[in-house]
């Protein structure tokens, strides 16, 4: 039965991925036939700290507006987000629902100060190109491919896009934005603590451990963090990040 097909596809996505593709899809679809006010879910600075509008630090980073303009770019962002989400949540997040929902979240707080800051109003965008970013940083030497089959390392992917979306004209700030958050979680988490030895800057809150307990088994092969250089198989390197319209 094709329902039980999408069910089980559905099902094998990682918990975390998984809602955050599903609500992706659910409130950009609310706000299309109208059961939501699109109004209501934009990033506001004024009506939420003066009118306490709250749920729009949610609904910034899962709606997107769809028109016959818009949407194969929705579209494309929901590929990139079930893609490189999903492959960094089963590789070095692999048994880790809680540290991953940490990255999101962290992401997420960092976006919404710039959002304030360079008053944007959706950051759909922004979150997943982050995402793909820090993919892309931890598996740096895989080859990816692009448009018209040219291939390059995945290090340099997230500019690629970036580029190819400002020559489309399509702005950049976005693609920016996504850039320094992705960079700032990637360098705080990995590259500060192994190649400068200092101590970890972040680290998940324990009650995301009691809600999203660590796991054992689970299966790796997407990738591992960047190893510190004082051990024997140590590798650097941390170029920057992107968007959109590629495959790898």
């Amino acid at each position: 039965m094709p329902d039980s097909d999408i069910g089980d596809w559905f099902r094998s996505i990682p918990i975390i991925t998984r809602w955050w593709f599903g609500l992706s899809i659910v409130f950009p679809l609310l706000g299309r036939i109208g059961l939501l006010n699109p109004y209501y879910m934009i990033l506001d600075f004024s009506l939420v700290a003066y009118k306490f509008q709250i749920w729009r630090l949610f609904t910034s980073i899962v709606y997107f507006p769809l028109s016959p303009n818009t949407g194969f770019h929705y579209l494309i962002n929901l590929y990139f987000l079930y893609n490189y989400s999903t492959r960094l949540e089963s590789g070095v997040f692999d048994g880790r629902p809680a540290d991953y929902l940490f990255l999101l979240i962290f992401n997420t707080i960092s976006l919404i100060f710039l959002g304030f800051a360079m008053k944007l109003m959706l950051l759909m965008d922004a979150l997943i190109l982050s995402v793909l970013y820090i993919w892309c940083q931890i598996n740096k030497d895989q080859i990816v491919q692009f448009w018209f089959g040219t291939q390059f390392k995945a290090m340099y992917l997230p500019w690629v896009l970036a580029a190819f979306n400002m020559i489309l004209g399509q702005g950049g700030v976005m693609e920016i934005t996504g850039i320094f958050v992705g960079h700032l979680y990637f360098f705080l988490m990995f590259k500060y603590p192994q190649d400068f030895g200092g101590r970890r800057l972040l680290s998940t809150p324990s009650i995301l451990y009691n809600y999203l307990p660590n796991r054992r088994g689970g299966v790796s092969g997407f990738g591992q963090a960047p190893q510190a250089r004082r051990q024997p198989d140590g590798r650097g390197g941390f170029p920057g990040g992107g968007q959109r319209l590629g495959d790898n």
